[in-house]
Formats: C-alpha cells, structure tokens, sequence
C-alpha cells in the first residue's frame, strides 16, 4: 500500500493501489461489477471505457480489464454504442462483394480518416480490415480482425457511421462458412455430440460446475489437449 494512486471514477476522487488494472481499481474503490463484462459473466468487449489524464486534453479508449490505472486518471465507462446489424441468413447468402454492398454500404463512404485504427482497444488495423470487406477479400478481412471483441470504439469515432464489428463478424462468417476448408474432425465431434456419445460425460461436468468451480478449473487445467 506504500505507492497509492489517485484515480477519479465517474467524477469522485479514490485512492488506489498502483499495479491495478481499471476493473480491479473500481473493485477496489468499492464498485460491485457482477454482470456486463466478460470476465465477469458477461461477454468481452462489455468494458469499453474513455478516460484522460489530469492536465491532458486527449481522450483515450480501452478496455477496463487490460489497462493499467495511472496516477490523475480520469475514468468514464462507454455506454453500448449501437452498431447496427443487418439481418441475414448466412445459409443463403455467398461471399460476394456485391452482399457486403447491399448490407453494409456505409463501408463505401469510408474517407479514410483512420480514427476507427486509433481508437481501437485492441490496437487492430481497422481501416485496412474494412478495406478488405470492400473489395470482397473475406479472407483477409477475417484475419486482420480476429482479435476484435465488438466493444465498438472504432464505430464510436467513425464520421462515416460504420459498424466495423458487424462488418468484420460477417467477413468472418463468410469465410468460416465458404471460403476456409471444413474441419473434418470438428464435423466428427459435432455428429457425436448430437448423437449423445458424450451425455453422461457432459451431466457430471455439469453437476461439478454447480459444486465445486475450483475442481472445474483444475480439470480444464490439466486436461489431455489432443494433438
């Protein structure tokens, strides 16, 4: 406890260790995060937050679980953004660029200001990602955003108005669906799966899960990791 920070959370002033990542200093300053982010039954990408540090006028964006505090931070969580999502059937759509025109055609008025890379939590390359789903390269597009974790930072600072998460979620549909080849043992142990080989198994992991966590996280931790 020799080396306190001073943080200020939602505009009230705490005291807090240094070392503590912004969740785990709000934990500190007495804040209940039981539900919304993902290390905490929620789902990544649920603790976008904005901050800045005292005398500074730059806003940064990041996530809450990964950033360290620092001394005068100020600390403001980021509402959900609503990124839009367009409605598809990924069975009957095909990996033309003509679909990502028809649902997502903001991506075309992209002036290529490169805020969405700047503001990426995930440090992502996010206007070379959109490039891709531009030109139809679902591949690529896929692979330059396998990292995001749709917090929506990037759609918050776009003067464009695209929802680069949704856009990179259906390049990485079309892609898992018609563009890489099929994992045959995946396919293998989906079947099984639904024909219950693994029902008894499944039940006592799950009656486990309600007694004892710690025996949970022990299985997962030296379980046998196929080849």
């Amino acid at each position: 406890m020799d080396n306190m920070l001073n943080v200020y959370l939602f505009g009230k002033k705490y005291e807090v260790p240094a070392g503590l990542t912004i969740m785990t200093a709000m934990e500190y300053a007495g804040y209940d995060l039981v539900r919304g982010c993902g290390c905490r039954n929620g789902f990544c990408g649920a603790c976008a937050t904005i901050y800045r540090i005292k005398g500074e006028i730059e806003l940064h964006g990041c996530l809450a679980c990964q950033t360290e505090i620092q001394e005068g931070m100020y600390v403001a969580t980021l509402p959900f953004f609503p990124l839009e999502k367009r409605i598809y059937n990924i069975e009957e759509i095909k990996p033309t660029q003509q679909i990502m025109m028809q649902l997502y055609p903001e991506i075309y008025s992209c002036i290529g200001c490169n805020a969405c890379t700047k503001a990426c939590t995930q440090e992502l390359n996010v206007m070379q990602y959109i490039a891709y789903a531009q030109r139809g390269e679902y591949d690529k597009c896929a692979e330059e955003s396998f990292d995001c974790v749709m917090c929506g930072v990037c759609s918050s600072r776009c003067p464009a108005g695209i929802s680069h998460p949704q856009v990179a979620m259906l390049a990485r549909r079309l892609n898992g669906k018609y563009i890489e080849p099929e994992c045959g043992h995946l396919s293998d142990r989906v079947k099984e799966v639904n024909e219950g080989i693994f029902d008894k198994e499944i039940e006592e992991l799950m009656t486990k899960a309600v007694d004892n966590i710690e025996e949970i996280k022990d299985m997962y931790n030296h379980r046998e990791i196929e080849k």
